[in-house]
């Protein structure tokens, strides 16, 4: 009637799968925790921190990677999906930091989406950058925070974001926003 052996196997997979996605949980979970410090530590220029953080999280990530090549279900789980997007958006905003251009992670290979959702998320860390710039009287770096922020938005827009990203788009313009805002201010006390 059933074909026992497949259903056999059918529930080992699940099982086998279930084991895999609570460790990918815990790890990413981590992952993404070392990422949020490291931009935590990068907004108050602890470089040390920073530095130990990613590295944290970029060896989190890169070992899920490699234990679960051969079962890619496990990279779509919304997990790992965050830490990748918290990890891109502290490399990014680290890049930011170094004046470097921002650009690609060599690190790792990322998916478009992700690259783009932690991408979105830079103006807002840019943002508070900026905040600690004007409150230090640092004009010049309030200037360079906009025109980055504005250069973010520029290639973003041409993008057709949609669905999650096309949300992370929009929290991006309202960064920008509040960007220029600081900037304005900033130009009335001149």
């Amino acid at each position: 009637m059933l074909n026992k052996k497949y259903f056999e196997k059918l529930r080992a997979d699940l099982l086998s799968y279930s084991e895999k996605r609570r460790e990918v949980i815990k790890q990413a979970g981590d992952a993404q925790h070392a990422a949020k410090k490291a931009i935590f530590a990068l907004q108050r220029d602890n470089l040390a921190e920073a530095k130990e953080s990613l590295a944290k999280a970029e060896s989190l990530l890169l070992d899920l990677s490699k234990k679960n090549a051969k079962d890619s279900r496990i990279f779509d789980e919304g997990s790992f999906k965050a830490a990748l997007e918290e990890y891109t958006e502290a490399v990014l905003f680290k890049q930011f930091l170094d004046r470097e251009p921002i650009g690609e992670i060599k690190t790792f290979k990322l998916d478009s989406d992700a690259y783009v959702s932690g991408l979105c998320d830079v103006p807002g860390e840019i943002v508070r950058y900026a905040i600690k710039a004007a409150t230090a009287r640092d004009f010049r770096t309030v200037t360079h925070c906009n025109l980055v922020a504005e250069a973010i938005i520029a290639e973003l827009v041409d993008m057709d974001l949609t669905g999650y990203n096309r949300q992370k788009f929009d929290q991006a313009k309202q960064a920008l926003n509040k960007l220029q805002q600081i900037v304005y201010e900033v130009s009335l006390k001149q």
